[in-house]
């Protein structure tokens, strides 16, 4: 039987009051720890499974957002060139690229990799003040956003996996959970 990747996974409590950067920080972690708690407990096999009728995987979801955290915190924000771990990759019929689920990286390496993503995003976020929100950076997706869009655009997109990762755990486990 394969092992547990990814142990008990305690969630901090959102923070409720304190300045924008504070809350919106909170939210992030929030919404981090969620995702993980939602793969926790899982072999490798079954952070793999796609369960339903997408290409979606739990496993999936983690390498995901550890680009987008490496991508919006590291390179947009940070102005720095992080170092993407080597995942496989292919083009959609769009002509975007994206995870290969077929990836063979174990998923214990790919949650760690998530998890120093998550760590340099909060460096980058911890040496963000207030006049840094209204800063303009370029992105390929929307054009040149202020920071704030961009710490906004981070928890919707947290948010919407999570959705995906809780649809994901009650499928292949039965396990349910805010």
């Amino acid at each position: 039987m394969d092992e547990v990747v990814i142990g008990a996974a305690p969630r901090p409590e959102p923070v409720l009051a304190g300045s924008w950067l504070t809350v919106l920080g909170g939210m992030l972690d929030f919404h981090r720890a969620t995702l993980v708690w939602k793969c926790s407990g899982l072999t490798d096999a079954e952070l793999r499974r796609r369960p339903l009728r997408s290409e979606l995987s739990l496993l999936g979801l983690l390498r995901h957002l550890q680009g987008a955290e490496r991508y919006w915190f590291g390179v947009r924000i940070g102005g720095t060139t992080p170092a993407f771990h080597p995942y496989r990759m292919y083009r959609t019929a769009q002509g975007e690229q994206w995870y290969d689920e077929a990836d063979p990286t174990p998923a214990s390496e790919v949650y760690a990799d998530y998890l120093a993503a998550c760590a340099e995003s909060r460096a980058v976020h911890r040496r963000l003040g207030e006049a840094d929100l209204d800063r303009l950076v370029d992105n390929d997706e929307f054009g040149p956003a202020s920071v704030r869009f961009v710490l906004l655009h981070l928890v919707e997109e947290y948010a919407r996996h999570v959705g995906h990762a809780d649809l994901l755990r009650e499928t292949i486990d039965g396990t349910t959970g805010e």
